[in-house]
């Protein structure tokens, strides 16, 4: 049995991972989270009473806090989730993620050197585990080779520039004081527990409720879609086999475009509900304004995962959005929770709803 800290726990991907984690492992989950509006502690219901669960309601940019978790659970790692993420509020206000991604990321390495430090060789077997995004590469032309490894960084947004930031820093900690990290590099993810101002939960709920579709600009910007649990496969792979000091990037090999992905939701709500008075669904697409610096493609080649520690992605989209569209339509509850009216006021500016 191992303990992990995990940061960022109550989003989207964390939160998958965790309950990952607590129902295939043995592993104590120590969740640091600050709870932010993307944030939820209910994701957790089922497992809140585990004794090898705990939450901790705090800030990663907290380094007394930070300093005392690592002496009170002697963590075996740290799986680095916390970040701002959405490229939108990035541009709108960039502080927030220069304050998470580069301060926070910063505070936790700094701790953890300074605890591997007293630990007199007892953390050995310590691993800082950092979980970053294909945007740090900047935007690929369609016929482009997709992103490796050794892809030269190029971001074009302030959350892209931020995770770029906060990768550099965890490969300096690496390098100068040899701190034991792991870097891995994801395609854009989707599944359960999603915060709807991302693409495909936006569309699956919007289309429900019988509101616009809201496409940036022509609606062919592309992505390299990865489901969820997929991708938590593939950080427990690196956690237990990865090699220190290595960046693994963790790609779904499905490149879609936004308006295939919307039409192809919106084909799996004509099929669910025929009789829906929304039916057929993409009669609600709207093209809006784009968004400045919107990168065109993203694409991740994952051989070197593969090739070195044998993980590559199960699901296909299809099973995918299938299975993603089924629970978005059997947990309203969860949905009524994080869509409140803050949220709604974020979507309606963004994205000129009326």
């Amino acid at each position: 049995m191992k303990t992990l800290l995990v940061t960022g726990g109550a989003g989207f991907i964390g939160s998958n991972y965790i309950l990952h984690k607590r129902a295939t492992s043995p592993d104590r989950i120590i969740n640091l989270d600050k709870l932010t509006y993307a944030g939820n502690p209910e994701n957790f219901t089922d497992i809140v009473n585990d004794p090898l669960y705990s939450f901790i309601h705090g800030d990663i940019c907290d380094g007394e806090l930070v300093a005392n978790l690592l002496n009170e659970y002697k963590p075996d790692a740290i799986v680095h989730f916390a970040a701002e993420s959405h490229v939108d509020r990035s541009i709108v206000n960039p502080g927030d993620f220069i304050r998470t991604n580069i301060v926070g990321t910063f505070t936790l390495l700094n701790e953890a050197r300074k605890y591997l430090d007293g630990a007199q060789g007892s953390g050995s077997d310590f691993r800082f585990h950092h979980v970053s995004t294909d945007e740090v590469y900047g935007s690929l032309e369609p016929d482009d080779p997709p992103f490796s490894e050794t892809t030269p960084y190029s971001p074009n947004s302030p959350y892209s520039a931020s995770k770029a930031s906060s990768d550099h820093l965890v490969r300096s900690y690496h390098e100068t004081y040899h701190l034991p990290t792991v870097i891995t590099n994801c395609s854009n993810n989707y599944g359960p527990y999603q915060f709807p101002e991302k693409l495909i939960p936006l569309m699956i709920l919007n289309a429900l409720a019988g509101k616009p579709l809201p496409i940036y600009g022509d609606g062919q910007n592309v992505r390299d879609w990865l489901y969820v649990i997929d991708h938590v496969e593939a950080l427990e792979t690196v956690l237990e086999k990865g090699q220190v000091g290595e960046t693994y990037n963790i790609g779904g090999l499905c490149e879609k475009n936004n308006i295939d992905v919307v039409t192809s939701i919106c084909k799996v709500l004509d099929s669910l509900f025929p009789d829906s008075p929304h039916a057929p669904h993409d009669s609600l697409i709207t093209f809006v304004k784009d968004r400045p610096g919107h990168d065109r493609r993203y694409a991740i080649d994952p051989s070197k995962i593969k090739a070195e520690l044998g993980w590559q992605p199960r699901v296909s989209f299809e099973d995918g959005i299938e299975k993603t569209i089924h629970w978005y339509t059997e947990n309203s509850t969860w949905v009524s929770s994080v869509t409140s009216g803050a949220y709604r006021e974020w979507i309606t500016t963004n994205y000129n709803e009326r």
